[in-house]
């Protein structure tokens, strides 16, 4: 039986386009170029985080994000950001009597900010909170301690492979595929997530039915 279901934020249940946009304005290059490195390096299987080393080698990602907050153009998280079938869900896997939680690597910020667009859910979780970052197999250990449940009782649902789908696996979780964004999209038929994502869905509102009809 699932008793929880755990939520990563960029691409599950954020639209990231705005915050790319930002970033490719901060860095002053065209917002297409941002969007074709960062393809690049989401092919080549790196992290993401290496978009910013090749548009600027030894680019120092915290310490620009704390210029960008000084200078008042930093981290924002909008109601609109949200992917419409957000509230929805989680709505509806609530009324199931399902736990739903938020966990992702993002900044302590962005927990502020998630937490302040009052979505129904039982908790929010980021790993500038926790001090560890996907994939390390702590922070899904800190998502057992998280979520009510067994390991074997608890969905992840997330958008990347490395980051979410093999290493929740590797933590005994039940992975979700979300077939949206680049990661998404480009790693859905991936043999590693063929192995070892339980589901992979087009949109987040497929979950309360396959998380709570009974398989025959």
């Amino acid at each position: 039986m699932i008793k929880s279901v755990v939520f990563d934020v960029g691409e599950t249940l954020l639209d990231d386009t705005r915050e790319f946009g930002a970033w490719a304005d901060w860095l002053g290059v065209p917002r297409h170029t941002f969007s074709a490195i960062l393809g690049a390096v989401t092919a080549a299987g790196r992290n993401n985080a290496e978009t910013f080393q090749v548009l600027r080698p030894g680019f120092d990602l915290e310490g620009e994000r704390q210029r960008r907050e000084d200078a008042g153009v930093g981290e924002e998280i909008h109601e609109s950001d949200l992917y419409p079938d957000v509230r929805q869900t989680f709505e509806s896997l609530r009324r199931h009597g399902l736990w739903v939680g938020v966990a992702g690597n993002q900044t302590v910020k962005a927990a502020e900010l998630l937490r302040s667009l009052q979505l129904p859910v039982d908790a929010i979780a980021t790993s500038g909170e926790w001090g560890i970052a996907k994939p390390d197999q702590a922070f899904f250990k800190q998502v057992i301690d998280f979520a009510p449940g067994d390991p074997g009782e608890i969905v992840y649902v997330g958008d990347h492979r490395d980051n979410d789908i093999a290493p929740a696996r590797a933590a005994g979780l039940l992975p979700a595929l979300i077939r949206r964004g680049p990661w998404g999209y480009l790693w859905a038929s991936d043999p590693v997530v063929v192995r070892d994502a339980e589901w992979v869905i087009d949109n987040l509102m497929e979950l309360p039915d396959l998380l709570t009809t009974p398989k025959t």
